[in-house]
């Protein structure tokens, strides 16, 4: 695969993700990226955001409602509201006994894996 040629876009879209913690969508990626790049299109901020999430560089988190991006990708879980669609995250000691657990199951390797937790947040239960 050639080098990848480096765009101040991309750079501004993951800088934009990794001031944060709310995981965006990429709507609002899109109207913040335009601050600084007022001619960007909403295409060029999703072909960005697959080749990001590609890379290895930032998380894609799928919901029922529009997908959420986050920029830090150390290992940690999410919680995802079934109402309000809100993903936050769960940081805990480690999660190593995750992956060994499933070693146990498994006749592969593990590298790793991905946890989702799901329910009402607190803002919701408020309501």
């Amino acid at each position: 695969m050639p080098a990848l040629k480096h765009s101040r876009q991309r750079e501004s879209i993951k800088n934009f993700l990794t001031s944060r913690y709310d995981h965006p969508t990429a709507d609002t990626i899109y109207t913040n990226v335009r601050q600084e790049f007022p001619n960007i299109s909403l295409g060029t901020v999703y072909r960005n955001l697959a080749l990001l999430t590609d890379l290895g560089e930032i998380i894609k988190i799928t919901t029922d409602g529009p997908d959420r991006f986050d920029g830090h990708v150390e290992p940690h879980s999410h919680f995802i509201c079934r109402k309000c669609h809100a993903v936050l995250d769960i940081k805990m000691k480690s999660e190593d006994f995750i992956d060994k657990e499933a070693q146990k199951c498994c006749s592969g390797v593990i590298e790793g894996h991905v946890t989702q937790y799901f329910g009402v947040c607190s803002e919701c239960i408020k309501d």
